[in-house]
């Protein structure tokens, strides 16, 4: 499924003195299969971006295509492409309700009217995405789990509807550092397996050098930048005046390359960065000021 973005502008308060500029201008085409990261400082527009790709938002001006229909024309299925589509909230965990586990992932797919089987099926389908276990987990209450546990959960709603889509508003947000990488494992092994496009709303860098194909900068409601994760993280100095960081890998290359080190610019993962220091060590290159890492 493409989403083709076409001149998106969205306006708070229209019409009135509060008039506020989230999105200007913006055109974006977004392919079958990828895994997009939006990054952007705070207000920079990513979150009204996101919110208009299942119609959650109308643009003021402009227009979201899906598969070549305009999800806001009037005689759209605006229902089916959203089934189509699915949307993570950030802390997707308060949205939960249901008694049992399997009843709040259950949830969605009853209301598109399936079966008993396809239902349990869709049910076990998200849970296994998820790294929950259908047996262990399937009538524990919900508000019984940790809040990893709970997220997921949440996701899994959202999987049980199986969108071609998937959209996420910082999934990690708030999560220790083991529940991040449950979370962020989940989604590479979704993409790489069954080949759902995935579009991601991160402040983290690291995640970002992680999982992403393609990153998509903004800054002031506007696209500053689209590109491979190393086209964009090569580029310090655009990323800095967007008020945004680089993964650690990216930033320890920048300054040893500051220092003389023979460096790629575009290194931006731990492992390719640790091959070509000793690669350099073990030439005897390892900078002007003489020190071997």
């Amino acid at each position: 499924m493409s989403i083709e973005i076409r001149h998106l502008t969205h306006c708070y308060s229209e019409g009135s003195a509060l008039r506020t500029v989230a999105l200007e201008d913006v055109s974006l085409t977004i392919e079958d299969g990828e895994f997009i990261g939006i990054i952007g400082h705070t207000g920079s527009g990513k979150s009204t971006l996101v919110q208009h790709l299942n119609g959650l938002l109308k643009p003021t001006s402009g227009q979201i295509l899906v598969d070549g229909e305009d999800l806001n024309s009037g005689n759209v299925n605006r229902r089916a492409l959203r089934q189509r589509i699915g949307l993570v909230f950030q802390y997707p965990e308060y949205q939960l309700f249901e008694e049992t586990v399997a009843r709040d992932i259950a949830f969605g797919p009853k209301n598109q009217g399936l079966s008993g089987k396809e239902i349990d099926q869709r049910v076990r389908y998200a849970m296994e995405c998820v790294h929950l276990d259908y047996e262990k987990y399937s009538e524990r209450s919900p508000f019984e789990l940790s809040g990893g546990q709970m997220r997921r959960v949440a996701i899994a709603g959202v999987l049980a509807m199986r969108p071609a889509v998937l959209i996420l508003d910082e999934p990690t947000a708030g999560l220790d550092p083991r529940g991040r990488d449950r979370i962020l494992s989940m989604l590479e092994e979704l993409h790489a397996r069954d080949h759902v496009t995935i579009i991601m709303v991160s402040h983290s860098m690291d995640d970002m050098a992680r999982l992403a194909t393609r990153l998509v900068v903004m800054a002031n409601g506007k696209i500053l930048a689209s590109g491979t994760p190393r086209e964009i993280f090569s580029q310090v100095d655009m990323m800095v005046s967007a008020g945004l960081d680089v993964p650690q890998a990216a930033r320890l290359c920048h300054a040893l390359r500051e220092k003389g080190y023979a460096l790629p610019a575009d290194l931006y993962r731990p492992e390719e960065l640790k091959e070509h220091l000793l690669r350099l060590w073990k030439e005897g290159k390892t900078g002007k000021e003489g020190p071997a890492c």
